[in-house]
């Protein structure tokens, strides 16, 4: 979607003007990926106006392919406004302007599957299946296993307001459970489940291989059952190719290109196998937005996935990057260089802990970053 953010605080019949910016579940995490230096596809539907044309000429400005973005003549590219302030707080207000749009025309018929089996990962979001029926049916084709299909990596996204008839938290579990790998934060698992910690959601999510609970500004936990994550084993040359909707070329990954075909199956997911858990602590933030840092973790997560990164490691990728992204207004920051970010990664436990992040801190990171 286009996004339209204010001017300044207030609510949003207040704010006089706002500055036009890009938004989306999907986008957001293909953008980010290729400015952390990956090969990304993004497929999806925007209208033949100009906000669609603003749309993938803003996302291929970040070098990402857009080819796989069919133009609906029929239909208009969705737009939302939102105000400056915390979604967390009453305060914070969202119109979204997109019934009707283009990209609730996706369905299996009109979205070409050699668009999204190309790559290593396969990128999806819980917000496209709740757009429409079509985009509920292809979201329900995307996460059946089958042989032979890419990583499929599902970020919950559960949004109450976009599910009407009340059957978001059901059909939402349904598709993460056919997924390889999982993002959910564990507030929302709370709201739309009942669930409330890691083990009771690894227990409600017994089928993906790997399980990434974010706890806000406590950090994330992941659980890996090892064998299992295509990815795990980067440096033999099992890891996994990202298409957002969303898909990275292994040439520029130092992980190699497993060859056409030999994706992960997902059928050897096995629920009775022990999982290996790893905890994280968030970074200490200066925040001057919350939105689009659960798209931008996902973002750093994968990359380092991609990479064949050990757990830990892909943790505090997916930390960073989203440090990225709250430290600025809008919806996506940018993120570190590689070597910065490998650098900060490998901080030892009470250096991590130390490290103090704020506005422009990605600019600055050739010099001393601040700690406390």
């Amino acid at each position: 979607m286009v996004t339209f953010l204010p001017s300044r605080p207030g609510r949003l019949a207040d704010v006089p003007s706002f500055d036009r910016a890009i938004g989306g579940a999907e986008s957001n995490v293909a953008c980010a990926l290729a400015a952390a230096g990956h090969t990304v596809k993004w497929v999806s539907r925007v209208g033949a106006d100009g906000f669609g044309d603003h749309l993938v000429a803003a996302v291929g400005a970040y070098g990402v392919d857009t080819s796989g973005v069919r133009r609906d003549p029929e239909r208009p590219t969705g737009i939302y406004f939102r105000t400056a302030t915390d979604r967390a707080t009453d305060a914070h207000e969202v119109a979204y302007y997109r019934a009707g749009s283009a990209a609730s025309a996706m369905s299996p018929a009109t979205v070409p599957y050699r668009d999204l089996w190309t790559g290593r990962v396969l990128h999806l979001s819980g917000i496209t299946a709740a757009l429409s029926a079509g985009c509920l049916a292809l979201m329900r084709e995307l996460t059946r296993r089958r042989p032979g299909r890419p990583l499929v990596s599902f970020d919950v996204n559960h949004r109450p307001g976009l599910w009407r008839d009340g059957s978001g938290a059901e059909i939402l579990l349904e598709l993460a459970r056919g997924a390889d790998l999982v993002f959910v934060g564990e507030d929302e698992a709370a709201e739309a489940w009942g669930l409330r910690g890691a083990d009771a959601i690894r227990a409600a999510l017994p089928e993906p291989r790997t399980l990434v609970v974010k706890r806000g500004s406590a950090g994330a936990t992941v659980l890996t059952r090892e064998g299992e994550d295509g990815a795990r084993d980067g440096g033999h040359g099992t890891a996994p190719n990202p298409v957002c909707g969303t898909a990275p070329d292994p040439s520029r990954d130092t992980a190699p290109d497993p060859g056409r075909g030999t994706a992960p199956d997902p059928g050897r997911a096995t629920p009775a196998a022990p999982d290996t858990v790893t905890d994280m602590p968030a970074l200490h933030v200066d925040v001057v937005a919350p939105v689009g840092a659960g798209d931008a973790f996902a973002a750093g997560f994968l990359s380092a996935t991609l990479r064949g990164l050990p757990a830990a490691a892909r943790l505090r990728h997916g930390h960073l990057m989203a440090a990225a992204t709250l430290t600025v207004p809008g919806d996506l920051g940018t993120p570190p260089s590689r070597a910065d970010a490998d650098r900060l990664a490998g901080l030892d436990g009470r250096a991590w802990e130390r490290l103090r992040l704020g506005p422009g801190w990605t600019a600055a990171i050739e010099q001393e970053v601040r700690t406390r």
